[in-house]
């Protein structure tokens, strides 16, 4: 019953052909010194402790420098969060292309203000009670109708993407000083935004 059978003759298994098989790497096996000698290094380990803290601050530095040019270039790997996408690229060219008001508000407050200082009486009354009333309404109608246009037309261009929060992105953009703005505007004002 447990007997092993020995009428059935035993099959060898198939031999992979003769040209299918390796015959080496192509190049010898380097010797260990040599292999050692590639890749030594040298040691840059730090001697002491305010050394490596030293050597850390340097890197450290370096990484934020570099991160900070990448930012100002509008580099999507350095963007933060809220500027990174398609949609917020094109609420910045929006806003870059044009002059708007609320980037001279800085500007025109200090000069009002000073103005107010430095006037006789009645023009100061007028100041106060028009000056920066005035201003302001001017740049809230104005932020609104940029936050509206950049809206629609990231609805228009970018249908799959979300526009939560590119109005309020737009309208804050537009009233930074433009210098002062990050990333930095790549377009002029007048200047076509590319599609």
């Amino acid at each position: 019953m447990f007997r092993r059978r020995t009428d059935t003759a035993t099959e060898e298994p198939p031999q992979p052909p003769e040209e299918s098989k390796t015959v080496g790497k192509g190049r010898p096996t380097p010797k260990r010194s040599e292999s050692e000698k590639r890749n030594r290094q040298p040691i840059t380990a730090p001697r002491n402790r305010k050394e490596a803290y030293r050597q850390v601050r340097e890197r450290q530095a370096g990484d934020r420098q570099k991160s900070r040019q990448g930012q100002a270039r509008g580099e999507q790997r350095y963007l933060l969060k809220r500027d990174k996408g398609p949609v917020r690229q094109l609420a910045r060219d929006f806003v870059d292309s044009r002059r708007t008001f609320g980037e001279f508000f800085m500007y025109l407050t200090i000069l009002v203000v000073v103005l107010s200082m430095i006037a006789p009486v009645v023009v100061r009354i007028y100041l106060q009670t028009f000056g920066l009333p005035v201003m302001l309404v001017v740049i809230i109608g104005e932020s609104l109708y940029i936050s509206g246009r950049v809206k629609k037309l990231a609805r228009e261009r970018y249908p799959d993407e979300s526009t939560q929060g590119v109005a309020l992105y737009a309208s804050t953009r537009s009233m930074q000083i433009r210098r002062l703005r990050m990333p930095q505007a790549r377009l002029k004002p007048g200047q076509k935004a590319e599609v």
